[in-house]
Formats: structure tokens, sequence, C-alpha cells
């Protein structure tokens, strides 16, 4: 039972070293985040779609 305490004190002391990002970082990288993620969707859905049509035209003729 004291290995799992001194853990536990031990999270916490290395806790209150951690540095937090401040509000104004924690919505400029969320806001990034979301962008990019759109981006990336959007560069996909275009080469599925392209790569789609592409093999619906192979089929076709």
């Amino acid at each position: 039972m004291n290995k799992i305490i001194d853990y536990i004190k031990e999270v916490i002391e290395e806790a209150r070293h951690v540095t937090w990002p401040t509000r104004k970082q924690t919505i400029f990288f969320t806001i990034a985040v979301l962008a990019v993620s759109f981006i990336i969707a959007y560069y996909l859905g275009l080469l599925d779609f392209l790569f789609g049509q592409g093999l619906k035209f192979l089929i076709t003729k």
C-alpha cells in the first residue's frame, strides 16, 4: 500500500512542474488542429472522388 501512496505523491509532485498552456494558446491550437483536419479531409475527399470517377470511367469503357 505504501508503494501506491508514494507513487501518487510523486505523480502529484511532477504535475506541479507541468507548464500548462494559456487560454489563448489553447484556443489557437484548437483552431489550428480543426483547420488542418478540415483541409486534410477535403483533400482526401477530393482524391476519393477523382479515383472513383477514374475507376467508373475505366469500368464503363
